[in-house]
């Protein structure tokens, strides 16, 4: 499974890249915001800096609600890097756009996927990503990696290119049943990532062996 740091904060980025977990990055209009005002860096330049810093995918979400407006928007994101991911809702307009950028080369996530039915369009229209929103659709009372796991098992069905790309993921359980499932991709919030290093068993054994250690040094000490 490839782990996805889902922010735009160039300070976690950057640290989770020294850990050699990270594989892409996913932002959106909210996440790209906070950024641009903690920093007084624009859009562009956060995305760049982002590039820079990670081997992988970075994706930048357009905010039109047009077939028109996202093609627009999309080629300027995709002219930033190559490592650039079109983000676009999934919407009717959404897949045309989809479609385009499918043909074009440029690589597209379908966000906002909250079923089955919406991934199978978006891989249809040529999506490189479906993004299932695990979190929100267990708000709502349903079962997100449900509809994680119907997706995976469709494309398997099909032999679909499109990668499933979990997301809204809130906690460690949910990376682990993603990966479980089969899920090719989770993406997470950098405090999700640092959980993932964490268990209590581990804090007491380093504990233990440094204790036994500091017990004998001296009597081996040169």
């Amino acid at each position: 499974m490839k782990f996805f740091l889902d922010t735009a904060n160039l300070e976690e980025i950057e640290q989770a890249a020294s850990w050699g977990l990270l594989d892409g990055v996913t932002t959106n209009p909210t996440l790209i915001p906070r950024e641009m005002e903690r920093t007084g860096l624009t859009f562009k330049e956060i995305l760049k800096k982002i590039c820079k810093m990670v081997d992988g995918p970075v994706n930048g979400e357009v905010i039109s609600t047009s077939a028109e407006g996202m093609l627009k928007e999309g080629r300027q994101i995709a002219k930033i890097d190559e490592k650039m991911v079109v983000k676009v809702p999934m919407t009717p307009e959404g897949m045309k756009a989809v479609k385009a950028f499918s043909h074009e080369g440029i690589g597209t996530n379908v966000t906002l996927i909250f079923s089955p039915s919406q991934a199978l369009i978006a891989a249809k229209a040529g999506a490189s990503y479906v993004s299932p929103f695990v979190g929100r659709i267990d708000d709502k009372s349903g079962d997100g990696m449900e509809v994680v796991s119907q997706i995976v098992q469709i494309f398997q069905n099909y032999v679909l290119p499109t990668e499933v790309l979990a997301a809204s993921l809130r906690h460690p359980r949910h990376i682990v049943e993603a990966a479980l499932l089969g899920a090719d991709i989770a993406t997470m919030p950098f405090d999700v990532l640092k959980k993932l290093f964490e268990h209590p068993l581990t804090d007491i054994g380093l504990k233990q062996f440094l204790k036994d250690w500091d017990a004998v040094k001296e009597k081996i000490a040169p």
